[in-house]
């Protein structure tokens, strides 16, 4: 995918970069697998905002992505690869063998008319989806489970892959897009590739109107607020937080502070994603 730079008309159309879309083959999504997404503005079911900086932005219809691939053996076709606002990766919108369709995150390599594939049998061959116990060692992979049927929930965004390292036992080791090192569990289906659209990292924005665009409001920074709204708060001119280290407008330690506490998961990270410990 290439980037498509715009004519600087304007001091924002400077900076702005945007994508090519020269991998979208179709323009409207398949209606029967689209819902009306419904904008709550980070509010939970007492009207309470629970996810600052979230409202406004493009109403989008949410597609129905497959994360399950739970038609085994059913040989499917790809139709089209198209374009999801509510997400960094393509869409590629498969036709199985019974006629029903699906869409799945589009891994790079797929193309209209490849043949793809659910199930210990299906080829090592990009948007095949196997058992971890049936692809080989090295292999990059994402769309990974965490749990048996449940879907992939691991490594979906744009030009994410994690890579098989190990097995042994039940368990298998897979490094993480982060460089965390984590045992799954063989049984556990993953989607041979890299996802596509590796160059989102590249996009520039270049206005505030993009991100507005999106659904992301403004954030203010904590010096600027007065001393009842933020920690932070207060003084005459520009002045330090006032406190040993910084913190949230509740009053919590707040970047480097670790707050992290799942010991149900901890146990299955073998390697951290920061200092190499769990």
């Amino acid at each position: 995918m290439a980037i498509k730079i715009y004519k600087p008309t304007t001091p924002s159309r400077r900076n702005m970069t945007g994508y090519s879309f020269d991998e979208i083959t179709k323009d409207t999504p398949e209606r029967s697998l689209i819902v009306l997404r419904k904008a709550h503005a980070g509010r939970d079911n007492k009207g309470r905002i629970s996810v600052r900086h979230q409202g406004g932005g493009q109403r989008q219809f949410i597609r129905l992505v497959d994360f399950k691939r739970n038609k085994i053996g059913i040989p499917a076709r790809v139709s089209a690869i198209e374009y999801d606002p509510n997400r960094t990766a393509r869409l590629a919108l498969l036709v199985y063998a019974d006629g029903e369709k699906r869409y799945i995150i589009a891994p790079v390599g797929l193309k209209v008319d490849d043949a793809v594939m659910t199930g210990p049998a299906a080829e090592i061959r990009p948007g095949n989806s196997l058992p971890i116990s049936n692809i080989p060692v090295g292999t990059m992979i994402h769309n990974i489970e965490l749990k048996e049927g449940k879907g992939g929930q691991l490594v979906r965004s744009a030009g994410t892959s994690a890579q098989l390292l190990a097995k042994e036992g039940d368990y298998a080791q897979v490094r993480m897009p982060s460089g965390e090192v984590r045992l799954i569990r063989q049984k556990c289906y993953a989607t041979i590739g890299q996802v596509g659209n590796t160059d989102h990292s590249n996009i520039k924005l270049g206005k505030a109107g993009r991100k507005r665009h999106m659904g992301i409001k403004p954030t203010v920074r904590g010096t600027a607020m007065s001393p009842r709204d933020h920690p932070h708060g207060g003084g005459e001119g520009r002045q330090p937080t006032g406190m040993p280290g910084p913190k949230t407008p509740w009053g919590q330690p707040t970047r480097g502070y670790k707050t992290r506490r799942n010991k149900a998961s901890s146990q299955y990270i073998v390697r951290g994603r920061k200092s190499g410990n769990r």
